[in-house]
């Protein structure tokens, strides 16, 4: 009976121990897994921080991106407009530079005819000259002012005092300036009749207006019916006293005054024809 408690106690024994041993191992193991598994979470924990950030920072990015895409989509619509203004602002430079060119063409062609204007009237003022060449200062001058030719007629030339009638040497004179007329079809004259202020009335002249008005018809008259001048060339007026060229104080300056001037000025049709043109461009 001894012998058979002694085998149990020692089987006991025996397998009390092997049983202890696994125990420590297993629980060895289960605490390591459980030390395994802190590490875990604590690694997924981090893991999961970490993508929360990478998503914030993928969503920051996203937003640049399109604020930059934005940017870009901006820009080519600048970049669009802008080279269509380029090419509009080009196209305005390549008209500019063909108006340009047309006007130096008619500003060039303007010069030119006013070249020529001015020959034409120095021509006109010599040929004046040569036909008056007899006659002396204080019967009559002329002048060129402004493009027209003018030849004052003194009343010592024309008339006798207080009469519209023209003398003898006054219708010579005209008829000289006549011959220059017929051959200047291209002008118009303007016959001026001047007086002093002193005041005149008569059963004929109610005042010098109307004796500077008579005097330049009589000079239009003689130079049609006499001498053959273009009625459609010839216009009379008469000045009176307003545009004296001396003073009416002294009797020199009277004298001055009393005139009858006659004006030639060149046609301008075609001049005035191509300004008109080029202001309506």
């Amino acid at each position: 009976m001894k012998k058979i408690t002694l085998f149990v106690f020692i089987t006991l024994l025996a397998t009390s121990c092997v049983t202890k041993k696994k125990y420590m191992i297993a629980e060895n193991g289960r605490l390591a897994a459980i030390e395994s598994g802190d590490s875990l979470s604590g690694l997924l924990s981090d893991c999961r921080g970490r993508g929360a950030q990478l998503s914030e920072q993928v969503k920051q990015m996203s937003e640049q991106i399109n604020g930059m895409s934005e940017q870009i989509r901006k820009l080519t619509n600048d970049t669009t407009l802008m080279g269509n203004s380029i090419r509009q602002y080009q196209g305005t430079l390549s008209l500019n530079a063909n108006e340009l060119v047309e006007r130096e063409r008619v500003i060039n062609e303007l010069k030119e005819m006013i070249n020529a204007q001015n020959e034409r009237v120095q021509q006109l003022l010599n040929n004046v000259k040569d036909a008056l060449l007899g006659f002396s200062s204080e019967e009559l001058t002329v002048r060129e002012q402004n493009g027209k030719i003018y030849v004052a007629m003194s009343d010592k030339l024309l008339f006798k005092s207080g009469s519209a009638k023209v003398d003898k040497r006054g219708e010579e004179a005209l008829g000289k300036l006549a011959e220059v007329l017929n051959k200047q079809t291209d002008i118009d004259v303007y016959i001026e009749g001047h007086t002093d202020n002193k005041p005149i009335s008569t059963a004929q002249f109610k005042d010098n207006w109307d004796l500077s008005v008579i005097r330049a018809t009589s000079v239009v008259r003689i130079l049609i019916k006499e001498y053959n001048v273009n009625p459609l060339q010839i216009q009379p007026s008469g000045r009176g006293e307003y545009m004296p060229v001396a003073d009416n104080e002294t009797e020199e300056g009277r004298s001055k005054n009393r005139r009858t001037e006659i004006i030639m000025a060149p046609k301008l049709d075609k001049l005035y024809k191509m300004l008109n043109n080029t202001d309506n461009q």
